[in-house]
């Protein structure tokens, strides 16, 4: 369900008058000026003894329309109350026990996670959660949080409002998933020989924004000053290095006082890297294929839900981004008939990669289509 302006009484009402089975649980999207009080929110939906949970984006998409203002609301099947993981950016996360998860996982479900796009530590977090349960689910979601890069409470669950956490929520429906992006090398390979979890010190064993500037202006024919930084970065992101598959984006959104570039996700020390560049053709073509591939194999299953995750910073590089969103609803309209795609533009992507991890993404757009 699709709200354009609500307030926290219509959030309410719209959850209460929904389909709920038993085990169901209702996931709530909210664009980050829709102005709400989320606090209100989950009081009253405490006291109607819903169980919830879910986030504030940059934005809402629903169909080929993203919205700064809206909520998205659906209710889904569920193996489990969500879980809250707190205290991501210190580095000491309390994992609950996944025993009883893993004894319910007769296939292999889906677990939807979101975490504060903002903090530090997501990668870590993002390996102990593959360590504890690896290939046994899916996973899905992506980075929550404000476009003005401050960071704030931005998930919220039954037990409240947080912001350096991150919520699992494990989904008794099968998923299909596509991770594309288009971005292009145009210089590589380079070495992070220093770096401090998201933010690159040096490169090549020089100071790392010389060594990004020298490229990037030289490319873009344009110069850096003390305030077009993410202007000019937001057009060309680092690629790490992935074997057989695209570079995992890492998106540089501010220089410090020192020259280090400060990056949504940690890049490890001694990763190599590219420095990559988006033309609107490439990435729109990453956008159509992931929206194919999402919906092959899914063995006559009947499809509960297409979700869109998609790099907010995408849709600023972009510009005219219906042109994405208009390409994912066709394709998906073309093989799943009365199933409108819905999501978050988000800080971050996330999803499972392959058969082999779990993985953080930037710039990227990822699809899962869940079905029964």
């Amino acid at each position: 369900m699709y709200l354009e302006h609500p307030d926290s009484r219509q959030i309410v009402d719209a959850v209460r008058k929904m389909e709920k089975e038993d085990g169901d649980i209702v996931f709530i999207m909210m664009g980050e000026n829709a102005g709400l009080d989320v606090g209100e929110v989950i009081s009253a939906l405490n006291r109607e003894n819903i169980v919830f949970f879910g986030g504030i984006f940059p934005a809402v998409v629903c169909g080929d329309q993203k919205t700064e203002k809206g909520a998205i609301i659906i209710t889904l099947p569920s193996l489990a109350r969500p879980l809250l993981i707190t205290g991501l950016s210190s580095g000491n996360m309390n994992f609950p026990d996944f025993r009883e998860i893993s004894g319910a996982l007769d296939k292999q479900y889906t677990a939807l996670v979101f975490v504060d796009g903002l903090t530090a530590n997501i990668s870590l977090f993002l390996q102990s959660l593959f360590s504890s349960l690896g290939n046994a689910v899916h996973y899905v979601g992506g980075g929550a949080g404000s476009l003005t890069l401050k960071q704030k409470p931005c998930l919220f669950t039954n037990d409240g409002y947080f912001q350096d956490a991150a919520i699992i929520a494990f989904i008794k429906l099968r998923s299909n998933l596509a991770v594309r992006h288009g971005w292009k090398k145009i210089m590589g390979p380079i070495v992070a020989t220093k770096t401090d979890k998201n933010v690159v010190i040096e490169l090549n064993w020089e100071n790392a924004f010389v060594v990004y500037r020298r490229t990037v202006e030289e490319t873009a024919g344009k110069k850096f000053t003390a305030n077009n930084f993410f202007d000019i970065a937001k057009g060309y992101p680092f690629g790490m290095l992935t074997e057989g598959a695209e570079d995992i984006v890492r998106d540089p959104i501010m220089v410090n006082e020192r020259g280090e570039l400060v990056c949504v996700g940690e890049i490890p020390e001694n990763a190599v890297l590219n420095i990559l560049k988006g033309e609107a053709s490439s990435l729109l073509q990453a956008a159509d294929h992931a929206a194919k591939e999402c919906l092959q194999n899914l063995g006559g299953g009947k499809v509960r839900v297409n979700l869109v995750f998609d790099c907010i910073s995408r849709s600023l590089f972009l510009k005219n981004f219906s042109k994405e969103l208009k390409l994912i609803q066709k394709q998906i309209a073309s093989k799943s008939a009365g199933n409108i795609p819905v999501g978050a533009l988000t800080i971050g992507e996330i999803s499972s990669y392959g058969q082999k991890y779990l993985e953080f993404f930037n710039k990227t757009v990822v699809i899962g289509t869940l079905y029964e």
